[in-house]
C-alpha cells in the first residue's frame, strides 16, 4: 500500500547513500500494518518511515529509538513534536548545534549544525517497543548511513536499543562495549560511541535523567570532537 501523506516529507541529505533510507519501506508487517492503521485515524500524519535530519558530513550523528506516535511520526522528523524533544533540542542549542531550542514542525526553519538525528528504527512501533527482528531488519539503513561516518566523529546512543542497533550498524561486537549512561566506546578511525540515558518523558520526570546528566554526555562529545579532529569545540 502506497500513499501520499498529505504533508510535506523531510528531504534525506543527497550525500547520504541511497540504501540509508526508503520512504515507502514495508518490510516490516506488524509496523506496517500499524502505519496504516494509525493513519486511518490520522490521515494528516507522516506515518511512514522518518527519514534522518542533518547533513551526511555531520561530526555528530544521534541515533533514537524509534519514532513517537504524536511526535517524529506525526511531523516526519526525528524527535520533532514530542515530549522526546523538548530536552534534546534545548540542549542541541545550548551546544550550539541547532538553530532554535524547540523543534516544532517541519516548516519552522530549524537547522542542525554539524549534527544529524536518525533512529534505530524508522517506523512507529505499537507501545513504542520494535521487536528485536524489526530492530535487525531496520538496521541495513542504519549501517548504510554509518558506513559515511567521518573520521575523529561521535556516535550518541540514546537507549540501550540505540546502542545495539549502532554496534551492528558498525559491525562490532557487544562483548567490552555494555550500555552505561555516560559510557564511552572507541571506535575506528578515532571515532567513539557515547551513551546516554534516553530523553523521553518518562526518563525526564522520573529523574532518571537530567538535564544536568545529558550535558554533561554533550560536554564530553564536545571534548572529544575538539581533541580528533582540531577543530573548535561545541559551544557550552
Amino acid at each position: 500500500m502506497t500513499r501520499s501523506s498529505g504533508r510535506s516529507i523531510a528531504r534525506v541529505s543527497a550525500s547520504l547513500p541511497a540504501a540509508a533510507y526508503a520512504a515507502d519501506c514495508r518490510r516490516c508487517p506488524r509496523l506496517a500494518a500499524f502505519l496504516d492503521a494509525v493513519h486511518a485515524r490520522h490521515p494528516q500524519y507522516h506515518c511512514r518511515p522518518v527519514p534522518p535530519f542533518g547533513a551526511a558530513d555531520a561530526r555528530l550523528v544521534i541515533v533514537g529509538l524509534a519514532p513517537g506516535m504524536h511526535g517524529a511520526n506525526a511531523t516526519g522528523r526525528p524527535f520533532t513534536g514530542d515530549h522526546a524533544g523538548i530536552l534534546l533540542y534545548a540542549t542541541l542549542f545550548k551546544f550550539g548545534l541547532a538553530t532554535a531550542p524547540e523543534s516544532r514542525s517541519l516548516s519552522d526553519g530549524l537547522r542542525l549544525i554539524d549534527t544529524r538525528i536518525t533512529n534505530a528504527v524508522k517506523c512507529l512501533p505499537p507501545g513504542n517497543a520494535p521487536s528485536p527482528a524489526e530492530a535487525r531488519q531496520c538496521n541495513t539503513y542504519l549501517a548504510a548511513e554509518l558506513s559515511v561516518l567521518p573520521a575523529g566523529a561521535a556516535v550518541l546512543a540514546l537507549g540501550r536499543i540505540a546502542h545495539d542497533a549502532a554496534l551492528r550498524a558498525l559491525g562490532l561486537p557487544s562483548r567490552g562495549r555494555a550500555f552505561a549512561h555516560g559510557a564511552e566506546h572507541p571506535l575506528e578511525r578515532g571515532a567513539c560511541l557515547f551513551d546516554s540515558y534516553h530523553c523521553s518523558r518518562y526518563n525526564t520526570q522520573t529523574r532518571r535523567l537530567t538535564a544536568a546528566m545529558f550535558e554533561q554526555v554533550f560536554a564530553a562529545i564536545s571534548r572529544h570532537l575538539a581533541h580528533s579532529t582540531g577543530r573548535p569545540p561545541l559551544r557550552t
